[in-house]
């Protein structure tokens, strides 16, 4: 039996499977990042898969493919990690290392770990060929990926980058900041602790909060949605997209918010534009959609779609 591995490498976790020739999924690995060290940040993803072909039962002997996704701007032919906002990798030769390190895997892929959650998400979407659409993840950190007439548009090499959309500053003492800043995990989990003065306040927390109708929650959550539902809104505006797709670790916990995002889209959308309750989609693959991507990029070279 051949298998192929994909590796979903984040600013939280690295998460692993492998999967049969097919796709079907044996076994899923999960292990903490260590964002303090470069070296460190690699053992742990070395760990994270030794991990799961242990548990999995399955000799690396039998691996003929792994995929990798990783965050921010990579060089897929060199196989660099370039540069990482939420790692300490910068030109990071990932690809090298992992090969040095498991040497009986033929074929080692690396591509924008949204990227391959997109093209996940596209196939399960099971949209026309010549439809646009949009992925967009809220999480460690924000982005989102562009997949038309079946192509990625990765414009330069870092497009989709939506989480650098400058956004106004929540209150008097800061001037401007990002979408990323307001609205991603971090981002609300430590305006949530500054207004509560809380320093080991959970994002769990936070939420449950919300929900109870907390002041102070109500209003640090309610800047997240209006901002994302701007960033989003603003991708609607650009290019006009069939469907967007909204997942990542804050909505794959809370998928509630995506219907609180159609609704405030949809108070930005004129008559001839699509509604959003019918143009935004909360994921369908939830925590997986990374290491799917990512295996299926190993298996069918999904990145040379441009």
């Amino acid at each position: 039996m051949e298998y192929v591995i994909g590796v979903d490498i984040g600013g939280t976790k690295i998460a692993s499977i492998v999967a049969d020739s097919v796709g079907n999924i044996v076994h899923r690995c999960e292990l903490p990042s260590i964002k303090e060290n470069p070296e460190e940040m690699f053992q742990q993803v070395v760990r994270c898969i030794q991990k799961l072909i242990f548990s999995a039962d399955v000799s690396m002997q039998e691996v003929t493919s792994m995929g990798v996704g990783v965050p921010g701007k990579v060089d897929r032919e060199k196989g660099l990690a370039i540069f990482q906002n939420n790692l300490p990798w910068r030109d990071f030769p990932i690809i090298k290392r992992l090969k040095d390190q498991f040497p009986s895997v033929k074929n080692i892929t690396i591509d924008n770990d949204v990227y391959m959650a997109a093209y996940a998400e596209w196939e399960a979407a099971d949209l026309p060929e010549n439809a646009t659409f949009v992925y967009v993840t809220v999480s460690t950190g924000i982005s989102c990926s562009i997949i038309h007439n079946g192509n990625f548009l990765r414009g330069n090499g870092f497009a989709g980058e939506l989480g650098l959309l400058p956004m106004p500053g929540i209150d008097q003492s800061q001037t401007s900041t990002t979408l990323e800043n307001i609205a991603s995990g971090p981002g609300i989990l430590q305006l949530a602790r500054d207004i509560y003065n809380d320093p080991d306040m959970e994002i769990e927390t936070l939420f449950l909060k919300y929900q109870k109708n907390e002041k102070q929650a109500v209003k640090v959550i309610n800047q997240m949605l209006e901002s994302l539902a701007g960033g989003i809104y603003t991708i609607a505006c650009l290019i006009n997209p069939h469907q967007i797709v909204c997942g990542g670790g804050v909505i794959n916990h809370q998928p509630y918010i995506v219907d609180l995002l159609n609704k405030l889209v949809d108070n930005y959308m004129i008559l001839v534009q699509e509604k959003a309750n019918s143009l935004i989609k909360v994921s369908k693959l939830k925590e997986d959609a990374g290491v799917i991507g990512a295996s299926r990029n190993a298996l069918k070279n999904v990145s040379v779609l441009k």
